[in-house]
């Protein structure tokens, strides 16, 4: 007769694994070599299950937004659906996407719904993709901005790990058609693993604006961007600052970060030549995600644009409702 084994469910070895804490082995980031490209190999990067039930902690009163609602979000909302686009404002929880969209504005995601990487703080789908590319998606992001009436468009994506080109030629396509309609684009793009063609490649569409956020401090990576290197974000800004691209990245505060450490990558976007920096409050997504550890009181973001800008930074973008992509019409 055959024995199965069982284990002990108050052990901790049985306990479910929290977004940011899977151990990942040989998951390491790509090195950047001398040549500044990162090794084009490819890993097989682990699927985190959001199954650790975090109590979100009682937002402040300064945290309240109203609930979506009025003709122009009303009207934005019809377009992305019926352009079959997918929008980071809805996946990722924005809390600003009823201001947005109220506004006529929306920040469009390329490249599918589903992100082959496992940040603990954010909402969008981990997995890996079914799907390619799909090349319709610039003419339908097109016609969405040209529907809008836009001036200005943000578009960022999920990771593309799976692809050596990490979807970068859709980014060109996409800045290339919005342009043609006469409107100011910015991206928010991946790190692209590190390396330097798929960088070229958006930098060549020349993007009126190039984000890469670093989301937060260094000694937190581990644990909030486990499959991402600051070194290697901090390179891929700084590519993008040597092509004569206006630069861009955010932190979010309340992970339980210093304020040395906030101040400490403000030393590393002025040495890189940074222009624009956004600070925002982290707001746990849903109960699987990280907790916050910290919310910050809005004075301290006020010290911290005042700090930012005096230490070099062009424009800092600091409150508590701040996001990559709010107010980014300002930006440019």
């Amino acid at each position: 007769m055959s024995t199965t084994e069982t284990r002990d469910p108050d052990t901790s070895e049985n306990e479910p694994t929290m977004p940011g804490d899977t151990d990942l082995g040989a998951v390491e980031p790509d090195p950047i070599g001398p040549s500044g490209d990162g090794d084009p190999g490819f890993v097989e990067l682990p699927v985190v299950e959001n199954t650790n039930k975090n109590k979100r902690g009682e937002r402040p009163e300064w945290l309240r937004v109203s609930l979506p609602q009025g003709e122009s979000y009303t009207e934005v909302r019809q377009t992305v659906e019926d352009h079959d686009l997918h929008t980071v404002c809805e996946s990722a929880n924005c809390p600003n996407m009823g201001e947005c969209w109220s506004r006529g504005t929306a920040t469009f995601m390329i490249l599918g719904d589903v992100c082959t990487r496992s940040c603990g703080f954010c909402a969008v789908k981990t997995g890996q993709p079914q799907d390619g590319l799909d090349w319709d998606e610039p003419r339908r992001v097109a016609d969405a901005v040209d529907k809008m009436d836009l001036d200005h468009a943000v578009i960022t994506s999920v990771n593309r790990d799976e692809r050596e080109d990490g979807g970068a030629p859709i980014f060109a396509e996409v800045i290339e058609r919005i342009h043609d309609l006469g409107a100011t684009c910015e991206v928010l793009t991946p790190d692209f693993r590190g390396m330097r063609d798929p960088c070229e490649t958006v930098f060549e569409a020349e993007p009126d604006i190039f984000n890469h956020n670093v989301e937060t401090v260094p000694s937190l990576y581990r644990r909030v961007r486990p499959q991402a290197d600051y070194e290697r974000s901090l390179k891929v800004l700084r590519w993008a600052k040597e092509e004569g691209l206006r630069t861009k990245s955010g932190i979010m505060v309340g992970l339980g970060e210093s304020k040395e450490e906030v101040l400490e990558i403000m030393e590393d976007f002025v040495e890189i030549g940074l222009d624009v920096m956004t600070i925002g409050q982290y707001m746990q997504p849903t109960d699987h995600h990280l907790p916050v550890e910290e919310w910050v009181e809005p004075e301290v973001f006020d010290w911290y644009k005042e700090v930012g800008e005096e230490k070099g930074i062009d424009h800092v973008e600091s409150s508590p409702l701040t996001r990559s992509s709010y107010h980014a019409e300002e930006h440019v």
